[in-house]
C-alpha cells in the first residue's frame, strides 16, 4: 500500500469542531453529491489537490501532536473522505500505531455492502475511533432533490456503525424551508434513537459564507434566496430532535 497517495484539498491545523479536542483536519478532494448548500464546491472535482502518501500526511499532522493532549487527534473530512478509502485506512493505521485518536467525517454517499467496498470499510472501521455522519435529509425523495442521490445507503451506514459498536456523532444541517419541516425532523429524531452508539447529535445552522465560490466557479447557487436560520429556528430544531439528550463525547 506504500504507493497510495491521497488528494488533499486543504488542511486545518487547529480544528475544534470536527471531533473531540484539538484536531488536525485533512479535507480531501472529491465528492459525488451536489448538496445545494455545499460551502466547499471546489472540493467536488476528483482531480487537483496536493498528493501525499499516508506517511507524508501523518508526518505533516504529527508535528502538532503536542497540542492535542488526551482528547485531540487527526480528522479526515472532505469532499467525501470515503472516496479515498484506501488512503484514509493507511493513514489511520499509522495514526493508531502512534497512539493518535482518529475521526472520519463523512456523508456516507460511497457506502455499500457490496465487495470490495465493504471489506475495505471493515478494515477502516478497525482503525477509526469516531465517525461524524452527516444526514442531509431523512426523507429519501427530499434527499435526492437536495443532493442528487438517495439516502438509503447512508441510513444503512448509520445502522451498520451502530451494530458494530462504533462511536458516532450525527450531524444535520438546518436549512430553512429545505431541511427544517417538523415531520422530517421528528422522523430523523426517531431514527437516531434507534442507534446505540450516538454520542452527540448536532444541528449545524445553514450559512452563506461559500456563495462567492459558486460565482468564481461559474456555477449557479440554488439557494440564493434562503436565509440562515434564526436562533429561534435553531432552538426549535434542537427541541424536536432532542439533541440535549446526547451527552457528548470525552467530556
Amino acid at each position: 500500500m506504500s504507493d497510495i497517495k491521497g488528494r488533499i484539498h486543504s488542511v486545518e491545523s487547529f480544528g475544534s469542531v470536527d471531533g473531540p479536542g484539538v484536531r488536525y483536519i485533512f479535507f480531501l478532494q472529491g465528492c459525488h453529491m451536489r448538496c445545494k448548500y455545499c460551502h466547499n464546491p471546489e472540493t467536488w472535482s476528483m482531480t487537483g489537490g496536493e498528493l501525499l502518501t499516508p506517511q507524508e500526511a501523518f508526518d505533516k499532522a504529527y508535528r502538532y501532536h503536542n497540542y492535542w493532549k488526551d482528547k485531540g487527534g487527526i480528522t479526515v473530512s472532505g469532499g467525501e473522505a470515503l472516496i479515498q478509502i484506501d488512503f484514509v485506512t493507511e493513514l489511520f493505521k499509522i495514526a493508531k500505531k502512534n497512539g493518535v485518536h482518529t475521526t472520519l467525517d463523512t456523508s456516507g454517499n460511497p457506502f455499500t455492502m457490496e465487495e470490495p467496498f465493504i471489506s475495505k470499510f471493515n478494515e477502516l472501521m478497525e482503525v477509526t475511533d469516531l465517525f461524524l455522519l452527516d444526514i442531509k435529509h431523512i426523507d429519501d425523495e427530499k434527499h435526492k432533490e437536495l443532493t442528487g442521490w438517495t439516502n438509503s445507503n447512508i441510513i444503512q451506514l448509520a445502522k451498520y456503525l451502530s451494530d458494530n459498536n462504533k462511536d458516532m456523532w450525527i450531524r444535520h444541517v438546518l436549512v430553512p424551508t429545505v431541511t427544517d419541516d417538523e415531520e422530517s425532523l421528528k422522523k430523523l429524531s426517531e431514527f437516531v434513537k434507534t442507534l446505540k452508539t450516538v454520542k452527540r447529535f448536532e444541528v449545524l445552522p445553514y450559512h452563506t459564507l461559500g456563495v462567492f465560490k459558486y460565482e468564481n466557479l461559474g456555477v449557479e447557487y440554488a439557494l440564493k434566496d434562503v436565509m440562515p436560520p434564526t436562533g429561534e429556528e435553531i432552538q426549535r430544531a434542537n427541541d424536536i430532535l432532542e439533541t440535549s439528550s446526547y451527552k457528548g463525547y470525552l467530556e
